[in-house]
C-alpha cells in the first residue's frame, strides 16, 4: 500500500496534502460546534444566510461565511443561492451527530477533542522524544497523575465524561452484543463513567443486573448530569485500584487497560480474577491493533494519544491474550466489531 501511494503521489502529492491539511478540517468542525452553528441550523429548520447566523452567534459575517463555505466543501452543510444570497442548511449527518439535541450527538466528544486533545497534540514531538505524556507542558499539571489532569475541575470532568458517553452512544450496542453474555447474572462495569455502556448492556441482557463502579466524584457528576428515568443500572462509588472490588460474574473494562503500563494492568487483572465468581469472566473493550503493525490507523492514532495524554498504549490481540493468561484468565475470545472499539472475552 505504501509503495502504491508513493508511486501515485510522485506526479502530484494529493494524499500528502490531504494529510497535511487534516488538522485544519478538524478545526473547521470543532469551531462550528463550539460556536453553536449546527445547533442554530437545526433550530432554524430552514436554510438561512451567513449574515443571520453571524448575528445570532455574535460573530463576524465575513468569518462565518468562510467557515460555512468550508463546511459545505467538506459536505457537512448544504448551500443554495436565492436572489443572490447564499442560504445554508445542515445535512442529515450534521443534524444527527453534530447538533446537541440528537440522541446520537457527538457534540461533547468534539468539544473534548478541540479543547483537550488538540492542545496536547501540539506537543506530540516532545511526547515521542521523551516517551511520556504532556499534561505538564500543556496544562501545567503533574504528568504522573493522569486522572488528576482529566478531572482537574467539574467542567473538565464533564468534558471527559461527555466524550465517553458519546463513544458508547456510537459503539455500545455492537460491543455488548459481540458475545452471548446471557449466562452472566451480575455484571460490574469498572470505571463505567456515565453508565452509557452499562445501560446498553442492561438493554441487551435484561435478565442480568448491571452496576457501574467509579470514583465518588464521577458517580456524583454522572447522577447529576447524565440521569435516566427508571434506570436499570446501579452506581457504586469506589476506586478499583485501592478499594475492594465487588464479587461479580462478569467485569467490564472498557477503555481502561489501554490507560496504563503493563505492570499496572497485571495488578488490576489479578485483583479482578480474585474477585470473580467461578465460571465468570472479564470483557475488555479496546481499539485492537493488527498483529502485522499495518493498522487500523484509528487504533494506531489512539495509541499515540495514549502516549501524549496517559501512561498506556493500544495493543494487538496477542498482547492482551498474554496479559490475561498471565493473570489467570483463559479461553480468550476476540471479536473485531468493524467500528472504533473491539472486544475480548476471557473466563476465570
Amino acid at each position: 500500500m505504501a509503495e502504491h501511494l508513493s508511486q501515485s503521489e510522485l506526479d502530484y502529492p494529493f494524499k500528502l496534502l490531504e494529510y497535511f491539511n487534516g488538522f485544519r478540517v478538524s478545526k473547521v468542525i470543532f469551531s462550528a460546534c463550539e460556536l453553536g452553528v449546527f445547533n442554530l441550523l437545526l433550530k432554524a429548520q430552514e436554510p438561512i444566510s451567513a449574515q443571520h447566523v453571524a448575528q445570532e452567534l455574535s460573530c463576524s459575517e465575513d468569518g462565518m461565511e468562510r467557515l460555512m463555505d468550508a463546511l459545505v466543501g467538506i459536505e457537512i452543510l448544504e448551500v443554495e443561492t436565492k436572489d443572490g444570497t447564499a442560504l445554508y442548511s445542515s445535512s442529515d449527518v450534521a443534524n444527527l451527530y453534530l447538533a446537541k439535541g440528537s440522541g446520537k450527538s457527538l457534540h461533547d466528544m468534539i468539544i473534548y477533542q478541540s479543547q483537550t486533545i488538540y492542545p496536547l497534540w501540539n506537543n506530540m514531538a516532545d511526547a515521542v522524544r521523551e516517551g511520556k505524556n504532556q499534561n505538564e507542558k500543556t496544562f501545567g499539571l503533574p504528568s504522573e497523575d493522569i486522572f488528576k489532569a482529566l478531572y482537574r475541575s467539574e467542567e473538565e470532568m464533564l468534558k471527559f465524561m461527555g466524550l465517553m458517553n458519546s463513544s458508547w452512544v456510537l459503539d455500545g450496542h455492537d460491543i455488548v452484543t459481540a458475545f452471548n453474555l446471557s449466562g452472566f447474572q451480575k455484571i460490574v462495569d469498572l470505571g463505567g463513567c456515565t453508565g452509557a455502556l452499562a445501560r446498553e448492556m442492561a438493554k441487551a441482557w435484561p435478565s442480568s443486573s448491571v452496576t457501574v463502579l467509579d470514583l465518588p466524584q464521577v458517580v456524583e457528576v454522572a447522577q447529576k448530569h447524565f440521569p435516566q428515568e427508571d434506570d436499570a443500572v446501579e452506581f457504586q462509588s469506589g476506586d478499583f485500584f485501592s478499594d475492594e472490588i465487588p464479587p461479580a460474574d462478569l467485569y467490564i473494562l472498557a477503555r481502561i487497560i489501554h490507560d496504563w503500563p503493563e505492570e499496572k494492568c497485571v495488578t488490576l487483572l489479578k485483583k479482578i480474577h480474585d474477585s470473580c465468581r467461578p465460571g465468570g469472566g472479564v470483557l475488555l473493550v479496546e481499539a485492537l491493533l493488527f498483529e502485522n503493525r499495518r493498522g487500523p490507523v484509528t487504533a494506531q492514532i489512539f495509541s499515540l494519544n495514549m502516549l501524549v495524554q496517559m501512561e498506556g498504549r493500544e495493543r494487538p490481540p496477542s498482547e492482551y491474550t498474554r496479559i490475561l493468561e498471565k493473570t489467570g484468565f483463559h479461553n480468550v475470545q476476540v471479536c473485531r466489531t468493524g467500528k472504533c472499539y473491539d472486544t475480548i472475552l476471557a473466563t476465570r
